[in-house]
């Protein structure tokens, strides 16, 4: 459980730190905006003229949103985002804003992919780059809202003022960082914000007190016989936010290490989300 802890930290740390060499090396060099809090966070640098950094801003807009998780999501969760934004603003304010490139597609693109690839391995350690993804776990406890239009609304904001500021080129760019981060976000961890874990295990009741005492999802169970060996056992299926996939594979590995479990995409449900 130490080590795992341990490996978690130390993934969260690498992916902040790949998240400050995207901003510092390519986007901010080349007036590109990220996505979500830290796009935002960039907005308000510039809007102040640089005289607050992008780093202490995405800092100082996390916090209130901190206390939202604690409150709202879990601590465990809440605490391994926070150390991922704190870790990251630290990491912007130590590594030097420099030009590696005077081209502005390379800097959109890869500044998008290193960006997101610290994103990826972050998510599919069961942490978060706070902000937004936050929110959305936020709101897919409380009821099964369009998390993506919240996403896509804030984005939109992010590249409507940045044409409006830089003009709109830098706009155009700043989509196609999106894309790329997007694109490489889906190939790392899953693309889907909701999946459903069908899980086939001879002991339901242990992994049903489990699932219900860390992650506060209903289940229903199906009786299932297995082909070969004739033995009973149960399908459990379970709906869960993709930052909750972690947790869920450890679950699992405790419980039954034997279960047969399939991950498949969810493309919307009806009814509470929360519990049965």
């Amino acid at each position: 459980m130490v080590l795992i802890e341990a490996k978690k930290i130390i993934i969260v740390l690498i992916g902040a730190l790949l998240g400050a060499i995207s901003m510092n090396f390519f986007l901010i060099p080349a007036n590109i905006y990220a996505s979500g809090f830290t796009g935002v966070a960039q907005l308000l640098s510039s809007v102040l003229g640089g005289n607050i950094s992008t780093g202490i801003l995405l800092f100082i807009l996390n916090i209130p949103v901190t206390i939202l998780g604690w409150k709202k999501v879990g601590k465990t969760f809440t605490l391994y985002s926070f150390i991922s934004v704190f870790a990251m603003s630290f990491f912007m304010e130590v590594i030097p804003i420099k030009h590696f490139s005077q081209d502005i597609l390379l800097n959109a693109v890869f500044g998008g992919v290193i960006a997101a690839v610290g994103v990826g391995m972050t998510l599919k350690w069961g942490a978060s780059t706070g902000g937004m993804d936050i929110i959305a776990m936020v709101l897919s406890r409380m009821k099964d809202k369009p998390i993506g239009t919240y996403f896509f609304t804030l984005n939109s904001i992010i590249i409507i003022t940045a044409g409006a500021l830089y003009g709109w080129e830098k706009a155009l760019y700043t989509i196609v960082t999106l894309y790329a981060s997007t694109r490489v976000i889906d190939a790392i961890h899953t693309r889907h914000v909701k999946v459903t874990a069908m899980i086939i295990t001879k002991k339901s009741e242990e992994m049903k007190k489990m699932i219900h005492g860390r992650l506060v999802r209903g289940i229903t169970t199906v009786p299932a016989k297995g082909a070969f060996s004739n033995e009973s056992k149960e399908m459990m299926i379970v709906v869960i936010t993709r930052y909750e996939l972690f947790e869920l594979e450890r679950i699992i590995k405790e419980v039954d290490p034997q279960a047969f479990t399939n991950i498949v995409q969810t493309v919307g449900i009806f009814g509470f989300f929360r519990k049965d």
